[in-house]
């Protein structure tokens, strides 16, 4: 059997032909028109004002807390469960990470913990849509509301989803996205932050391209970085973003499907199909070992290797970061939730070009390794 990888992108639409425009016109850089298309179209998607491509998804969280001007002693609350870049964002800034445990459902933050750890050091809440749900916006809006805070929301896996009717990364006064090859819309690396305000806009444009000034282009007022997007990235968000409605739909294809196959398999938790705001997009099929399982999400992957099956562990909960705790951070935090899930967490192949044949094969491997 060949091996299915746990992704593979779908580039049989427009692709060529506009990366072909790109080198035929000589626009490969981040100048060029591409750049701009992409910005507006993907904005007008998620219903913002505002588009500034950028390389990756990472270095947009670092041009959110940049802009939104967090610092030295700030304090951001975010989901333990969830990506290094977020919680790696907050601590290059100088401040603080203060993170709350995950729901055992839907795997995204708890929100019903979010207040207890807001304090007069509390200056944004970084929300993180986590592999196919979206986080219960209404009482992170009412706290945000409540308390003063700024909202940073990291839809890096959201693309085409929405919560009650309204796109993920329409959310408070900051989103971002991420373009890496296994999201719904891929530019290879690259990332977007949208924004309605005009001024948050401009400061994110200035941060990515060095902070040079209109008027006098070498001389710096502050720091900035080149987290430029180029033309050929863009090209291919261009014609990506052109299918996303497809790719929703063959998304959720493969999340029916794999829930069909897998749901009579004892010792399995799989993925909430829907919650009373939102159906699952699948980013990823996750599936989480239950407890009566005598192996864990590790001894699972290698199985399944052997089986020929590609698969990914799920995410390492922050506060069990070893980098952050050499640095003191997260003394004495416990997140069983998290905790758990870290260990016995795991997605199968979930990428756009999965056939109903690769899946029907990945299900007989699970089956077998779950015996």
């Amino acid at each position: 059997m060949n091996f299915i990888p746990v992704n593979e992108p779908l580039l049989d639409g427009n692709e060529k032909k506009y990366l072909n425009e790109c080198i035929d016109t000589g626009w490969i850089s981040s100048e060029g028109p591409f750049v701009k298309q992409f910005e507006e179209q993907f904005a007008a998607r998620v219903g913002r004002k505002h588009g500034i491509a950028v390389s990756n998804g990472s270095v947009a969280l670092d041009a959110a807390v940049a802009a939104l001007k967090i610092g030295q002693g700030d304090e951001v609350i975010l989901p333990t469960f969830t990506i290094m870049s977020c919680a790696a964002a907050i601590v290059r800034a100088g401040a603080v990470p203060v993170v709350v445990d995950c729901d055992p459902h839907t795997w995204n933050m708890d929100v019903s913990q979010i207040e207890a750890k807001i304090t007069p050091k509390t200056k944004a809440i970084m929300v993180v849509h986590i592999y196919g749900l979206p986080v219960d916006m209404d009482p992170i809006l009412a706290l945000a509301d409540k308390y003063g805070l700024q909202i940073i929301e990291d839809a890096a896996e959201m693309h085409g989803q929405t919560y009650k009717g309204r796109p993920c990364g329409s959310f408070g006064a900051i989103s971002t996205f991420s373009f890496y090859p296994n999201k719904h819309v891929t530019t290879g690396e690259g990332g977007m932050l949208v924004t309605d305000d005009e001024h948050l806009a401009e400061r994110c444009r200035s941060l990515r391209n060095l902070c040079f000034q209109p008027q006098k282009r070498f001389v710096h007022e502050e720091l900035g970085w080149n987290f430029r997007m180029t033309n050929l990235q863009a090209a291919l968000g261009v014609a990506q973003l052109e299918r996303l409605d497809e790719f929703v739909v063959r998304k959720r294809h493969i999340g029916k499907r794999y829930t069909e196959l897998l749901s009579d398999i004892p010792g399995l938790q799989l993925p909430l199909p829907q919650t009373d705001y939102a159906d699952n997009i699948y980013w990823v099929y996750g599936l989480v070992l239950k407890d009566e399982v005598p192996f864990d999400a590790e001894e699972a992957m290698l199985r399944l290797k052997k089986h020929q099956i590609g698969t990914r562990p799920f995410f390492w909960a922050m506060h069990e970061q070893p980098v952050f705790q050499k640095m003191g951070l997260f003394a004495g935090e416990s997140c069983p939730v998290a905790e758990r899930i870290a260990r016995r967490g795991f997605y199968i192949p979930s990428g756009m070009a999965l056939t109903d044949e690769q899946m029907d094969k990945v299900a007989f491997a699970v089956r077998e390794v779950m015996k």
